[in-house]
C-alpha cells in the first residue's frame, strides 16, 4: 500500500469517505443509490476505482488493468491510495487528493484493511461501515453459489463486522430495504459535505 509521492501536508478542506463492509452487505448497491441522489452536484465525487480485474466481470463499475499496468501506475504515483486484497489490486486515483483539498466530498469504495493508509492520505477521512445481520449476509452470499450457508456463517463469525481503529465511523445496517439503508447513506454523506463560508 502506498500514499503516493507529492502528497500535500496541508489540511484538506473537503472530506474523503471510505465505504467499507463485508461481502454481501450491499456496498455497491448503496453507492449507486447515493450517486443517483447526488448526480447534479459538482462538489460530490464518486470515485471510479482501478482494479486488476476484467471490467466485464460484474460488480462495481471500474477501470480494469493488468498486474503490470497497475504496477506502472503505482510507481508513477498515479494512486492516492492502493492496496491488495482477495488476490486483486485496488487503486484510488491520485486526483482525489486535489478534489478533497479543493473542498469536495469524495466517496470511494474502500477496504477495512486499507483504512490506515486512507487516514494517512486523507486526514479528514470518514468511514461508512455497511453491515447486515449475519444470516442476511449468509443468504446473499450463498445465492452466489461459492460456499454453503453454514460455511459462510462460520466465516462471518470469525471475521467480525466492525471497524477497528481510531476512525470516525458511521455504521449503516443494510439488512432491510434499499430505501431505508439508502436514506441512511444519503443522510451520512450529507453530513460530510464541507461547510461553505
Amino acid at each position: 500500500m502506498d500514499a503516493g509521492p507529492g502528497q500535500s501536508t496541508s489540511q484538506p478542506t473537503g472530506c474523503m469517505v471510505a465505504v467499507v463492509g463485508p461481502s454481501g452487505a450491499g456496498k455497491d448497491t448503496l453507492l449507486a443509490h447515493a450517486a443517483r441522489h447526488f448526480e447534479d452536484r459538482e462538489d460530490v465525487i464518486f470515485v471510479r476505482r482501478i482494479i486488476t480485474r476484467d471490467p466485464a466481470a460484474g460488480g462495481e463499475v471500474h477501470d480494469g488493468v493488468s498486474e503490470s499496468e497497475f504496477e506502472v501506475l503505482r510507481q508513477a504515483g498515479r494512486f492516492a491510495v492502493s492496496w491488495d486484497a482477495h488476490g486483486l489490486r485496488y487503486g484510488i486515483p491520485a486526483e482525489t487528493r486535489d478534489a478533497v483539498t479543493m473542498g469536495r466530498l469524495v466517496i470511494a469504495n474502500g477496504s477495512r484493511s486499507a483504512l490506515g493508509i486512507f487516514k494517512t492520505t486523507f486526514p479528514s477521512l470518514v468511514v461508512i461501515n455497511v453491515t447486515a445481520r449475519a444470516e442476511v449476509l449468509a443468504s446473499r452470499l450463498a445465492a452466489r453459489g461459492r460456499e454453503s450457508r453454514a460455511e459462510i456463517l462460520r466465516r462471518l463469525e470469525r471475521s467480525g463486522l466492525g471497524v477497528e481503529g481510531d476512525y470516525r465511523v458511521v455504521t449503516i445496517d443494510n439488512s432491510g430495504s434499499i430505501e431505508t439503508a439508502g436514506a441512511a447513506m444519503i443522510e451520512a454523506l450529507t453530513r460530510c459535505l464541507p461547510m461553505r463560508a
